[in-house]
């Protein structure tokens, strides 16, 4: 059996980018409750996968559940 590619946090699982919905920083920030700086220490610090769009960053959406999903079961 070949070896399956690696799958990049908050990929569509098919990995169609046409099905990936990425939110924008502030949408992030609004999702999760926080600042928009502690969205981008995330990124910057690779715990939130993002693309750069010019100037900006976009992160995948299931990547902020992903995210959420882990910090959850860290804590509790």
């Amino acid at each position: 059996m070949p070896p399956q590619p690696e799958q990049t946090p908050g990929a569509a699982p098919d990995g169609a980018l046409s099905e990936m919905r990425f939110l924008t920083v502030a949408e992030v920030a609004t999702l999760m409750r926080v600042s928009r700086m502690t969205v981008y220490r995330l990124v910057h610090s690779g715990e939130l996968p993002a693309v750069r769009v010019g100037r900006s960053f976009r992160v995948p959406e299931r990547a902020v559940h992903d995210y959420l999903q882990t910090a959850f079961n860290d804590v509790g």
